[in-house]
Formats: structure tokens, sequence, C-alpha cells
């Protein structure tokens, strides 16, 4: 008898620690989820990350990437979420396991909308990438026009040399396709007070790269800016 009643004890004092867990308000969403801000987060779900942030839900945590939630708002430029976040508190500049954080993120992809509410607060605008690189050399790179506009007026360095030996105007002029919104890019660059002179580790300059590549409209842009050959 005594045998009988410890086991049913037992599977009680199991079940009542599985309700705990299951019936939490953090996992009543999905009891198989080991990270519910984060799922939240990416799915633009606001309701659900406040809800779960008034659950107590760590707006820090970190999931198997090294992601917090509003690096994985970012990553699905899950804006309203991310607005949620931030206005919580949550850190624009935590970096995940590829040190991308929301800021460097959201300027590297041209997610315009996040990225400038992490200006707002508190972004590092020295922090770099895996690269070496500022946010604004990948926004370069990838033709986000105004992304690169706005980082200037932040104030991120416009000749800062990432690891692989290239600033934001060169990355412009080899790792862009030469159209119009990279002519642009280097423009703005130019006008911003970025070195048309400087080479990369190779001694090639901005020009030299814009001629070997047929760049023809963005050669000129470099020629008026009195580089050198």
């Amino acid at each position: 008898m005594a045998g009988n009643l410890g086991r049913f004890c037992n599977k009680l004092a199991t079940a009542a620690i599985l309700a705990l867990v299951f019936f939490s308000p953090i996992a009543l969403a999905n009891p198989m989820d080991q990270y519910p801000l984060h799922t939240a987060a990416k799915q633009n779900n606001v309701t659900e990350v406040e809800r779960l942030l008034s659950a107590s839900s760590p707006i820090e945590s970190r999931n198997q990437t090294g992601a917090t939630p509003l690096v994985a708002a970012t990553k699905a430029n899950a804006i309203d979420a991310a607005r949620v976040l931030i206005n919580a508190g949550a850190d624009v500049n935590a970096k995940d396991n590829i040190q991308d954080s929301a800021y460097l993120y959201a300027g590297a992809r041209g997610h315009l909308e996040i990225l400038k509410m992490t200006l707002a607060n508190g972004a590092d605008l020295k922090s770099t990438n895996r690269f070496g690189g500022t946010a604004l050399i990948p926004a370069a790179e990838r033709g986000h026009v105004e992304t690169v506009q706005t980082l200037i007026d932040a104030g991120v360095a416009v000749d800062h040399v990432n690891r692989l030996g290239w600033t934001a105007l060169i990355e412009a002029v080899i790792l862009g396709d030469g159209g119009k919104r990279h002519q642009e890019i280097v423009a703005i660059l130019l006008k911003a007070g970025a070195n048309p002179n400087l080479a990369d580790r190779n001694g090639v300059t901005p020009l030299q790269h814009a001629q070997k590549l047929g760049f023809k409209e963005i050669e000129d842009i470099l020629l008026t800016y009195k580089t050198t050959k």
C-alpha cells in the first residue's frame, strides 16, 4: 500500500512539474520551442513579443546561433517587433556568433527603419563585423544608397579599412555592378570626403579598379575628384 502511494505521489509531482513547464505563460505558444521570444520576434508577432516580455522572458537571451531576439527580428526585417524590443531596452550592439548585431546587420542589408532605430538608441558607429568592416562598407557594396547616406550622416568613418584591405569606396567599385546605384554611392562617398587615392593592399586604387572593370561612369566620377592613375 505504501509503495503504491509513493508511486502515485511521484506521478502527481511529475505531472505538476510538466504543467508548470508546458503551461507557463512563456511556453503556451509552443511548448517545444526553446526560444519563444526569438520566434515571436522573427514572425513580427508584436502581441506575443509583448506578452513574453511581460512574463519576464529574458530580452537578451541567446539562441543556438548566439542571436538575441532583437538580432533575430532584424534578420527577418521584422520592424514592429524590433521596435518593441528596442523600446523595452534591447541592446542594439549585442552580436551573435558571426558578429552580427542589429545595428550592423540592418546597415549591411539596407533595413533602413531598423537601422534608424538602432542609431537613435546607442548604436556603436565604430563596431565592426566579422570582416573587420563598419556597417558602411557592406551597405556600399550592396548598393543601399539611402542606407549609405544615413550612416554617413550619423558619423560613420568613410575611409575605414576592413581586414581585406578594402574601404567602402573600394567595395562599391569592385563588388558593385557599376550601375546607377553604385555610381550614386561612389559620388556620395567622395562628397563625404572618402579618399579616392586610398589603394587596396595590392596598391590598386578605386580608379584603377573601375578602369579594369570597364565601369566608365564610375571612372568619370572618380576623375572629377582628381584621382591619380
